[in-house]
């Protein structure tokens, strides 16, 4: 689960008070470990929200979470084996930081999530048809920056309020201003504009990912095209067509929008997941941008 600020506060709302809650938090991940470090879930008397992993590691912190709320504790540090001692078989081991919730924390904490929400990474789908539609509402929940572009205002209808929307007659000038690190995805009516924007995006040497929707056949028809036009041939080989057709390279068989989308958000995240191992130069097995560390 990613916490927003508002669900922060709804929360905080709910318990009562800031001091009333605690925050747990991964401050440090040695081996195999179900999150990674810099995690947290906050813990009420009667609720939580937000995970550090879940299964018997998260139940033994909530229930010494509630101990330090009902002994007016302020704090703990826990050193946690995730082996057959607590019945979990990760084989790792965590450190995880029990503060009791202050207003400061709560303001680093919201600033962290901006950071983050800041830091996401942003997907261009090109075409509101309905394999479109489905993508955006699978990949609406992921933690992206989702935008849906059409030379259709009244296609750009009925998609999750977090999703951006642009209606433009001319969609390959957006892949010209996109943020680094964008990635595109081409579905659109007109297999001449796919190809215009497709042949736009492969210019972009920084996106993890440039799919487009078709066939083995619309490939070959776009591979012609694409050189015919004098583009370079290396940049082919970046280009994901059809989407989804990875994880069954011999065709699935199974057309419907919301399972081309669920295949294709899947292998967007890991291509989007491969970059972000590249450039992210935060620590493996700390946070440094912990929360509650003293």
């Amino acid at each position: 689960m990613t916490l927003t600020a508002a669900a922060i506060d709804s929360f905080l709302a709910r318990a009562g008070s800031v001091t009333s809650v605690i925050i747990a938090e991964l401050s440090a991940v040695r081996g195999s470990s179900p999150r990674e470090a810099g995690a947290f879930m906050l813990v009420s008397a009667t609720g939580q929200t937000g995970t550090i992993g879940g299964g018997a590691l998260e139940y033994m912190v909530i229930d010494r979470a509630r101990q330090v709320l009902r002994n007016g504790e302020h704090s703990d540090d826990l050193d946690i084996p995730l082996g057959p001692e607590i019945g979990q078989c990760c084989g790792g081991r965590v450190d995880v930081a029990l503060r009791r919730l202050s207003d400061d924390i709560v303001t680093r904490l919201k600033a962290r999530i901006a950071n983050e929400l800041a830091a996401r990474p942003h997907i261009y789908l090109f075409g509101s048809g309905h394999v479109g539609h489905a993508l955006a509402r699978a990949l609406s929940a992921l933690p992206l920056h989702v935008h849906v572009v059409d030379t259709r205002p009244d296609e750009l209808t009925d998609l999750p309020a977090n999703i951006t929307t642009h209606a433009v007659p001319m969609p390959e000038a957006l892949v010209r201003a996109a943020p680094v690190g964008s990635s595109y995805v081409i579905l659109t009516h007109d297999h001449a504009l796919d190809f215009l924007i497709g042949a736009e995006a492969l210019q972009r040497a920084d996106a993890p990912y440039v799919g487009m929707v078709g066939s083995k056949t619309k490939r070959a028809r776009f591979r012609s095209w694409y050189l015919e036009e004098g583009y370079p041939a290396a940049a082919l080989d970046r280009l994901v067509l059809p989407i989804g057709g990875k994880a069954f390279p011999d065709g699935m068989g199974d057309k419907r929008p919301e399972v081309i989308a669920a295949l294709a958000a899947a292998e967007i995240m890991v291509h989007v997941g491969r970059r972000e191992v590249i450039v992210n130069t935060r620590p493996v097995t700390t946070q440094s941008g912990a929360v509650v560390a003293d």
